[in-house]
């Protein structure tokens, strides 16, 4: 028998994947730890939700090995998992808490269990008023809340949500924030692709950066961004010529504000001797390079899918 446990929740090793003609995942490395919380981020078509369904056992590897919550059979685990797929759908004539307890037995869960922990979901996420509706009654935002309370209600080890902040409101995506820090002081590992590199940064203890089938960047969050360097944030009274400032790699600008890559060596005190010289510093701020940047020079500038 295999083991029940392992020190990384998620392991591939040289993993291929390809569908006819197109590679979709070309040698993937990848360790994932238990109990971290985990972005995934890459393009359109980078290879990430491929990965995912690898991890749940939707898909097999062509070549490789792979490994989740210690299996090299995801469906040996399956009811240890939680997914949210991206494209998501309900069943609209059910309603809500019906829907809820059937996911639920699905799962395994008794009936009265699965009811109290249905109710403590459905008052997280402010749907308690709509538990005996339709789902068909739902705006998009409520049901995408449905669809993460199902994929939640089993309390399952890991938890891999695609774009789960997607078609939320402000209000929703902090709850969906705050449930998903929950689910880590829990104890759970947590994947979730997004596009929104601000997510990522607020979220994630690892970051796995795909493009193209292929692993470009991974590691915890803060040694991934100071491999990448410095980075000044600046605001200023007059317009400034940015990219002739001494020490400067790169330029994001908006107006009087930009964000400013420095070059390895570069000196942050000469690159604010020139700025004064020029104009009235309202801020300069040096800092680690932001996710974004980090993005943006992996997949040369190719910022398609993610702001």
């Amino acid at each position: 028998m295999e083991k029940e446990a392992s020190v990384d929740a998620v392991v591939l090793e040289g993993v291929c994947k390809n569908f006819g003609d197109t590679v979709a995942l070309d040698g993937l490395w990848l360790r994932i730890p238990t109990g971290c919380i985990c972005g995934f981020l890459g393009p359109n078509g980078a290879g990430k939700t491929t990965t995912i369904r690898l991890i749940i056992g939707i898909f097999r590897p062509d070549a490789g090995q792979l490994q989740v919550l210690g299996h090299s059979d995801p469906a040996r685990v399956k009811h240890r998992l939680g997914y949210l797929p991206e494209e998501k759908g309900l069943y609209k004539k059910m309603r809500v808490r019906d829907l809820i307890l059937y996911f639920a037995q699905l799962k395994g869960m008794e009936a009265g269990q699965a009811r109290q922990r249905a109710g403590e979901l459905l008052a997280t996420l402010g749907l308690s008023e709509w538990a005996d509706k339709k789902c068909e009654t739902l705006s998009k935002g409520m049901g995408q809340k449905l669809q993460i309370l199902v994929s939640l209600i089993h309390r399952p080890e890991l938890v891999i949500l695609d774009e789960p902040f997607s078609g939320l409101d402000p209000l929703s995506r902090d709850a969906m924030r705050d449930l998903i820090l929950e689910l880590r002081r829990e104890g759970r590992t947590v994947i979730f692709s997004t596009h929104v590199m601000e997510q990522a940064e607020q979220l994630c203890d690892r970051v796995v950066l795909i493009d193209r089938g292929r692993k470009l960047v991974e590691g915890p969050l803060e040694e991934v961004r100071a491999r990448a360097g410095r980075s000044v944030v600046v605001e200023t009274e007059e317009a400034v010529a940015w990219e002739h400032l001494p020490g400067v790699a790169r330029v994001s600008a908006a107006g009087r504000q930009a964000d400013l890559s420095l070059a390895e060596g570069a000196d942050p005190q000469r690159l604010l001797a020139a700025l004064i010289g020029q104009a009235q510093v309202r801020r300069f701020e040096v800092r680690a390079t932001s996710l974004h940047e980090v993005f943006v020079r992996a997949v040369g500038g190719q910022t398609d899918a993610a702001v």
